[in-house]
């Protein structure tokens, strides 16, 4: 209760008639705190209800965001995967033509070797031609994927 209503409560206490100060010093105690109670009830109410709508707010906020984001995100996946894509294509064109060649020069192959292209006795390695433990490549000489170049079309 305000101060003003403080005030004329004491002094409706103390000019009330002697007999019925007593239940006008209740109702006066009943109406404050009824008052009070008001007062507190509607500034919680006030307060939950800013509350709300900040929080309303902000929730609309984070959805427009988190839209946003996820279109930009769906945009930058497709064109990944466009991309993918096209290097699979190239990928299956170069190994289609490999495979062509290396079944065209099979096929070469299978033909019966004629007297000159049998070895000689000079062409076959002697044991002095052999290479030796040292000489063979280790797995760090191995070239690896990345190191092979592509077929360009």
């Amino acid at each position: 209760m305000s101060n003003p209503g403080k005030k004329l409560a004491k002094k409706v206490i103390k000019h009330a008639p002697e007999p019925v100060k007593d239940k006008v010093k209740e109702k006066v105690k009943e109406k404050v705190v009824d008052d009070f109670r008001d007062n507190v009830k509607e500034g919680i109410q006030s307060k939950v209800n800013e509350a709300s709508e900040k929080l309303e707010r902000t929730k609309e906020e984070n959805a427009d965001k988190v839209h946003s984001k996820a279109e930009d995100a769906k945009d930058k996946v497709q064109d990944v995967l466009l991309s993918v894509r096209e290097k699979l294509g190239n990928a299956k064109e170069a190994g289609e033509e490999f495979q062509e060649k290396v079944s065209s020069s099979n096929k070469s192959q299978t033909k019966i070797k004629g007297v000159g292209s049998i070895k000689s006795v000079t062409d076959i390695k002697s044991s002095m031609n052999i290479k030796s433990s040292t000489e063979i490549k280790s797995s760090e000489n191995i070239k690896s994927s990345k190191d092979i170049k592509s077929i360009t079309s």
